[in-house]
């Protein structure tokens, strides 16, 4: 997510690849998918979407209670619903076990848990910093003021991502990191944390933070589109490292690397002059 400081613009409609909107894509060839994060929004939609399509489903979330009703609307059938905190490394070698057991493959692992806390650096608790690493976003591109924790966490997100693409890639494993833009979801409600902002940077911050309030409700990308697009994902052979989701990120993420190419050229001189 970014600030208000880019001017309004048509951005090109961007189309998928045939492959993620196939008309058959009901019939997946992913048999096997893991997704943390489900309770609400994106995570949840994924969930539906691959089940529609005839996988089997593992779906994960730190608080147990959260998955009770979810099992109960889908039931039993290729579907597992399990308490997982990803910080805990046991959690997570037993989910993987269990999954195992009830469907004998993993094919998909979505890592889709998300939390932001707006806060400058110097405000923010170090417990909220540490707690922050998750699936990237748009923020693994661009930086807004209030929200360095946050995309610090992605543009880690995406260099690890980078650096493991081509670890597993002799394995026949590929990896990809969605950066979305604005989504539909609650992401800037609850799901935000938003502490009392230092006066020193409510022009920044604090500007920042109704921005966010404002843009609430309005984000142009529905979960349920980005969904059906993941699901595509899995389906296809040729998939990108990095996928931009939405008009919005689209546009964004063009202005920051137009930015950085404009700087990278005016500082050249001084780059070379180390040789």
């Amino acid at each position: 997510m970014c600030g208000p400081a880019i001017p309004a613009q048509s951005p090109p409609e961007v189309r998928p690849p045939t492959v993620w909107r196939n008309a058959d894509a009901d019939r997946m060839r992913v048999s096997s998918l893991v997704d943390h994060g489900v309770i609400r929004g994106l995570g949840r939609a994924i969930v539906e979407a691959a089940l529609q399509s005839g996988a089997s489903v593992i779906a994960t979330a730190r608080d147990p209670k959260t998955l009770e009703g979810f099992s109960k609307s889908v039931g039993d059938t290729g579907f597992l619903a399990l308490a997982v905190d990803v910080t805990n490394e046991s959690d997570v070698i037993n989910a993987i076990n269990m999954g195992y057991k009830k469907f004998g493959r993993i094919d998909v692992l979505v890592n889709n848990a998300g939390y932001a806390n707006l806060a400058s650096v110097e405000d923010i608790d170090i417990k909220d910093f540490r707690r922050i690493f998750q699936i990237s976003s748009l923020g693994g591109r661009v930086a807004s003021p209030g929200l360095t924790a946050y995309q610090g966490t992605k543009w880690a997100v995406g260099g690890f991502s980078t650096g493991l693409a081509q670890e597993v890639a002799p394995f026949g494993i590929k990896v990809t990191v969605l950066e979305p833009g604005g989504i539909r979801t609650d992401w800037a409600g609850s799901s935000m944390n938003i502490p009392a902002i230092s006066e020193p940077y409510q022009e920044t911050v604090g500007a920042f933070a109704e921005f966010l309030r404002d843009f609430s409700g309005k984000e142009p990308s529905l979960p349920e589109k980005i969904a059906r697009i993941i699901i595509g994902l899995s389906e296809a052979d040729d998939v990108p490292l990095r996928l931009l989701i939405g008009t919005d990120a689209v546009e964004y993420a063009a202005k920051a690397a137009e930015k950085l190419s404009i700087e990278d050229k005016k500082w050249y001189g001084v780059s070379v002059s180390s040789v």
